[in-house]
């Protein structure tokens, strides 16, 4: 496929820097239905996802930049990019595994966020494109990187299905005794990027979760798991994002909004489940959420300030919603929340699927 030919204008050229002796490249997955997806080996930020509306225009549905530097330099480190190797918070960067306290980079108030500033969001990892619909992705995080205990191998294939599945699998494997949570941090807006991006307060969510995990004002777990009913957080029927957002209640207060881990039903642990749906009222665009992990963090982009991205796009507050799935925020301190722990021998799977459609 000729570089000037993609659908989202985005250019080759612009992602290919030399970083620490690893060369960065974008990477575009084309299905039968000739939609796109790009993704960059930096951090595996998604960079376009092309999907049509009702009427068959094609917009790109996820936030991102349009060069290398764009995203090296983003407002929003975490901008559609993989998370590593411990996606959300962990309070006050500590965490004991075996009798030894481990200490992390604390970048978010007094806590440890996604992985750190240098995780993997901000890593070059070596990419492979297998064929015109998938690109794996490999990166070894060495033992301590980041804080963290055991060196990780880790593998994230990208699959984009004729049925515009964007589907996300991850592999990793450690020789020591550690803690994992990968996630993906799609920031998406059906709508279509623009300048501006509009809100997402008139997308119609549901979230397939009877209960969800309420934070401290710093946002970490309270240690409740708390029920929906009757709450802000009650998506079990599909409603309006902005209808409650702003309600007068602890939680959305701590949140700025929605930035809250929901506890997906499910049969079975480790089951692939539908995990959220999002409507986007003025195109008919659809997203579908399904995953094996036991939670889905749904932030509302409530900090955003109308920084510039991809073709001069802005994005400002609430123009994205995120689906991250991943196990519980503070897990490594939280005996009872299913664990994150990976020994040797032992690997850890995650598969996540974001379905694209359109409603009539």
């Amino acid at each position: 496929m000729e570089n000037n030919k993609s659908l989202s204008g985005l250019n080759k050229e612009d992602f290919r820097k030399i970083i620490n002796g690893k060369e960065t490249d974008l990477y575009f997955l084309r299905n039968a239905k000739g939609n796109e997806v790009a993704v960059t080996n930096y951090g595996g930020a998604i960079c376009a996802i092309m999907v049509p509306d009702r009427n068959g225009k094609l917009a790109n549905v996820i936030q991102g930049h349009d060069s290398i530097d764009g995203c090296i330099n983003s407002p929003e480190p975490f901008l559609s990019t993989l998370v590593g190797r411990y996606g959300n918070r962990i309070c006050h960067g500590k965490f004991t595994l075996n009798g030894k306290e481990y200490n992390l980079a604390v970048n978010n108030g007094p806590n440890h966020l996604h992985g750190g500033p240098t995780g993997f969001h901000a890593r070059v990892w070596d990419a492979e494109q297998i064929n015109e619909k998938c690109v794996v992705l490999r990166y070894v995080s060495a033992y301590y990187e980041e804080g963290f205990p055991g060196e990780l191998n880790m593998t994230v294939m990208y699959t984009w299905t004729d049925e515009n599945e964007l589907v996300i699998d991850y592999k990793g494997t450690t020789n020591k005794k550690t803690v994992v949570n990968m996630t993906s941090h799609g920031f998406f807006s059906l709508a279509g990027i623009a300048d501006p991006t509009p809100t997402c307060e008139d997308v119609v969510c549901e979230i397939n979760a009877d209960f969800y995990i309420p934070i401290d004002e710093n946002s970490i777990p309270t240690g409740e798991i708390r029920s929906v009913k009757g709450t802000p957080f009650d998506f079990t029927t599909p409603h309006p994002v902005g209808e409650r957002i702003d309600a007068d209640d602890e939680q959305t207060r701590n949140g700025a909004g929605y930035d809250h881990c929901f506890v997906l039903n499910k049969r079975e642990p480790g089951e692939l489940s539908f995990a959220a749906k999002i409507t986007e009222p003025v195109s008919g665009r659809t997203m579908e959420v399904y995953t094996t992990e036991p939670g889905v963090q749904f932030y509302s982009d409530n900090w955003a300030d109308g920084y510039k991205g991809q073709h001069g796009a802005t994005f400002g507050r609430r123009s994205a919603l995120c689906f991250e799935a991943q196990h519980f925020p503070d897990s490594p301190n939280r005996a009872y929340f299913p664990s994150v722990v990976l020994k040797p021998g032992d690997v850890y799977t995650q598969k996540t699927v974001y379905k694209f459609g359109v409603e009539e």
